[in-house]
């Protein structure tokens, strides 16, 4: 029964409102009020239309912290005439998962009323805890709205993931991070300067909800040294905030001092890696950007010619979230100057960029020898017929067409005679295997 909001409960309400997180208070009340994700929100866009028209299925958003994963479910509560009812999976039971159920099922009985089920945190639940919610999503009693930062392909059963749709939500851009401060900024009566603003959105790392912590937290540092009067957030309150060093360059120094130390790694240089390694970490470059970075360089300009030099960056990669800062600038160390250091060979970019630029203009059909021929009437299609099995043969290989006929002369895979990658064209040789036809420049 719902009770007349009186005066006192009135006041209480306004109260707890207050004193909610600031990312709380800003959550969105329209789509348009909704920061990012114009992928899936944007005008014309296949969810927006959905939410729209109240015709979600059950879906799996999936997205890092901060993205508007909650967000956008609260805004189907607001479009739907279903019952939206939601549960954490965190501190939720198959008891309360039942519950629901069953309030559910005789709602529907008595009203014609469906339900919406918002799951936060589904990954949480494990494998027998997803599966009492199997049959209702089946028959559509319950519409799933589950919500993940994990990768749903590993954490979510496979007959729940089947009967739901995914949508990924993107980590915020700086520009939507910037959108949100501002917005922040005209709730809580405040100002900022560009350096602190740069700050908080550089360090959010696509957060939307942790930008708005951080500058609430600004703003509380602010108004407790300050008292009265309209706060102004600066660099080292932003700085204080975070509890991180700004960094001592603005955007287009940080690029300049990536690019610079890419390309002295590619060009050999150890002594210059770690001069530019040394900047980024005393400007407070953030040590995950730096380690993916040293990654794909491992395969973009080493390569084949040394396959251990992506284990280095790797095994760096992760050493910096196992062991953190400061330590793991030795780690970082390690792999700038082994990866300086191997030989360099950028035949594998090479060559996946060619087979993309195949792959795009050519849908050229599978060749019908290397068509699956394990089910009930594929042999009538003649699909499998004629393919011969390498390991029937010397050596383990034959010669045999593996890609349709247009594109079967392009050669993508250049081996160079780099490190490790020149005993590759020789060991084709060596197994007397035909060298591939080179593409027709």
């Amino acid at each position: 029964m719902n009770v007349p909001e009186n005066l006192f409960t009135s006041s209480v309400r306004g109260e707890l409102n207050q004193r909610a997180p600031l990312a709380d208070r800003l959550r969105p009340i329209t789509l348009e009020d909704v920061v990012g994700q114009e992928h899936l929100l944007g005008p014309q866009s296949p969810l927006r239309a959905l939410i729209e028209a109240d015709r979600m299925s059950s879906v799996i958003f999936w997205g890092p912290p901060g993205t508007g994963k909650t967000s956008v479910a609260r805004l189907i509560a607001k479009f739907t005439s279903k019952t939206f009812e939601q549960l954490s999976a965190v501190s939720a039971t198959v008891k309360d998962v039942r519950e629901v159920i069953a309030q559910a099922e005789q709602r529907l009985g008595e009203y014609g009323q469906g339900t919406i089920l918002f799951l936060d945190e589904v990954h949480r639940f494990n494998k027998a805890q997803q599966d009492t919610l199997l049959s209702a999503v089946e028959t559509g009693l319950v519409t799933l709205i589950g919500a993940t930062t994990e990768n749903p392909y590993f954490e979510v059963n496979a007959p729940l993931l089947s009967r739901s749709t995914l949508f990924r939500l993107e980590p915020l851009s700086f520009e939507n991070l910037f959108e949100l401060l501002h917005r922040g900024l005209i709730h809580e009566g405040a100002t900022a300067t560009d350096e602190a603003l740069n700050h908080l959105a550089s360090t959010a790392e696509g957060d939307g909800r942790q930008c708005l912590t951080s500058l609430e937290v600004a703003i509380t540092i602010i108004k407790a040294k300050a008292g009265d009067g309209p706060p102004v957030v600066t660099l080292e309150d932003a700085e204080s905030a975070i509890g991180t060093q700004a960094l001592q360059y603005g955007r287009g120094e940080h690029y300049d001092t990536i690019s610079a130390f890419i390309k002295s790694i590619r060009g050999s240089d150890p002594d210059a890696g770690l001069y530019w390694l040394s900047r980024m970490i005393d400007a407070g470059e953030d040590a995950r950007f730096i380690a993916r970075r040293l990654v794909i360089l491992a395969s973009e300009d080493v390569g084949m010619a040394d396959s251990r030099a992506l284990l280095v960056a790797d095994a760096a990669a992760r050493a910096v979230e196992f062991v953190g800062f400061p330590e793991a600038q030795l780690n970082l160390a390690h792999a700038v100057i082994y990866l300086a250091n191997a030989p360099k060979s950028n035949s594998v970019t090479k060559a996946i960029f060619a087979a993309l630029d195949d792959a795009r203009s050519t849908r050229g059909d599978v060749p019908k020898h290397l068509r699956d021929s394990h089910y009930s009437g594929a042999s009538g299609l003649g699909h499998g017929e004629g393919y011969k099995y390498p390991h029937e043969f010397p050596n383990g290989w034959t010669e045999q067409q593996y890609r349709p006929d247009k594109i079967e002369a392009h050669r993508y895979y250049e081996p160079t005679d780099h490190g490790e990658e020149a005993l590759v064209e020789l060991h084709i040789k060596n197994n007397d295997k035909p060298e591939p036809k080179r593409q027709k420049k």
